[in-house]
């Protein structure tokens, strides 16, 4: 019997600290050959920033604003163990702490041609993560190949030539019966709530395709005619990644929520208020409490203000009454990545911290 999909989630995943110099540097370490890089810089006000294979090296978009796509020197290349670094200080400032997390996804791109646009992938099918670019062709609706395979049940999407909001579907967000998660959006650089938009077209994505609306956010409109876009879809994969959605309970015994592994990276957001979308990963805490958070819609440095316990099958909220993370009746979406699975493949558990 199988426990997991995945034994060894560090092959897929991984969070690197360094120390920025202010110059350039090659960072090692991570323990492959990364895809998607996103950094932020830990002990200053700074943007976070996001940089993929398949737009190229030294392409930045940011986290925390609608901003259209610079080319900066931050993430300078892709190397077998890390990546380069450049003289960017947000992602490199001298003596500064900085956390870059990495996610691995294919050896290489195509062309895929299931949807009205064709898009350029790079997909990991055994990770469940693909990155795809596309070209909006003006029309109203547009159906996009993500390559995965299987439904994903995360997907993030950025216009990379406009001010354009980040746009997330989560499908386990959704604002009542009248609005499932095909008929929500929720936006990253946001503190905003779900909201009721028909950005996916009323329609649930598929094991090939993601269903675009009118909307400039996604590429399907005349007003996005030639623009370009940047999607980092996910599936779930049972012992490596989880993508779901809990309520807070208001108590410092707080809500807990299973994953199925001992995590080493996880986000939050409320999703029925107004709140800070929230980080926490392994590496900035080895033990518990974890306590150090960063926040991806705001330049904000690490702070320390609420916390939660890292468990072998997933985490629990230790904050009364902390809007952010555990409001009593408050509901929340997550995504969250493995450090080990509970139990592996050949029926070996993992330990607690």
């Amino acid at each position: 019997m199988a426990y997991t999909d995945i034994d060894k989630p560090s092959d897929y995943f991984s969070t690197k600290l360094y120390t920025g110099n202010g110059s350039t540097q090659s960072i090692t370490g991570v323990g492959f050959q990364p895809d998607w890089v996103w950094y932020k810089n830990r002990s200053a006000t700074a943007n976070h920033g996001l940089f993929d294979a398949v737009r190229g090296a030294t392409k930045l978009i940011q986290s925390n604003v609608s901003g259209a796509e610079q080319t900066v020197s931050g993430v300078t290349s892709f190397d077998s163990d890390g990546f380069g670094i450049g003289s960017d200080s947000d992602g490199n400032g001298n003596g500064n702490n900085i956390v870059a997390w990495n996610w691995k996804a294919g050896s290489s791109t195509s062309t895929n041609t299931s949807g009205t646009i064709n898009t350029t992938v790079n997909v990991n099918q055994t990770a469940g993560f693909s990155i795809a670019t596309f070209t909006s062709a003006g029309a109203t609706t547009c159906n996009i190949g993500h390559g995965l395979g299987v439904k994903p049940a995360f997907v993030i999407i950025k216009n990379r030539s406009d001010t354009n909001q980040w746009i997330i579907y989560h499908h386990k967000l959704n604002i009542g019966t009248s609005a499932p998660p095909e008929n929500v959006g929720i936006a990253l650089e946001s503190t905003s709530a779900g909201f009721d938009y028909p950005v996916f077209q009323d329609t649930a994505p598929t094991s090939t395709l993601m269903y675009y609306g009118n909307s400039a956010d996604v590429g399907c409109t005349s007003d996005a005619n030639g623009e370009n876009f940047v999607v980092y879809s996910f599936a779930e994969k049972k012992g490596y990644s989880k993508f779901g959605s809990y309520t807070g309970n208001g108590n410092a015994d707080g809500t807990f929520v299973y994953t199925g592994f001992k995590p080493a990276f996880f986000m939050l957001k409320r999703t029925n208020g107004t709140e800070d979308w929230v980080i926490y990963d392994n590496k900035r805490d080895p033990i518990n409490k974890a306590e150090r958070i960063l926040r991806p819609n705001a330049t904000n440095a690490e702070s320390t203000s609420f916390f939660a316990d890292i468990l072998s099958n997933g985490f629990k909220l230790r904050m009364a009454s902390e809007a952010k993370v555990n409001g009593s009746g408050d509901t929340y979406i997550y995504m969250a990545f493995a450090e080990n699975p509970f139990v592996t493949s050949t029926g070996i558990p993992t330990t607690a911290r």
